[in-house]
């Protein structure tokens, strides 16, 4: 039963990834409210860059997750998993000391569950 809970958990921390990619890269002026970008700067090419740069590294989380949970081989899958659980943990913690708290509570504790109960299973 835990190794289900573990794979519903990595499952949603990608797909909170997943979002957090399409927002960033795609429906950032949409989502303004999410990223708290005056309307002044929607149209800055920096901010945009950036964002895009941001999204593609939330892509890149969301592929290893997805690699690991779909990995053939159980004890490499996990290995994948926690190391992209990790890294999404930390990237977290970050962005909690550098951008917003509320990202602690987005990434890093939806990781650190995902990793306890993948650790456990």
């Amino acid at each position: 039963m835990l190794s289900l809970s573990a794979k519903i958990m990595v499952g949603l921390v990608a797909f909170i990834h997943l979002y957090i990619m399409i927002l960033e890269m795609f429906l950032w002026k949409r989502a303004t409210r999410v990223f708290a970008i005056p309307k002044d700067m929607r149209d800055n090419k920096m901010l945009r860059t950036m964002l895009n740069n941001q999204g593609l590294y939330n892509g890149f989380l969301v592929a290893g997750l997805l690699w690991g949970l779909f990995y053939p081989s159980p004890e490499i899958a996990f290995q994948i998993q926690l190391f992209f659980l990790s890294c999404v943990a930390v990237a977290g913690l970050y962005g909690a000391m550098t951008a917003k708290i509320s990202i602690l509570f987005i990434q890093t504790i939806p990781a650190a569950i995902a990793g306890v109960l993948l650790i456990m299973g």
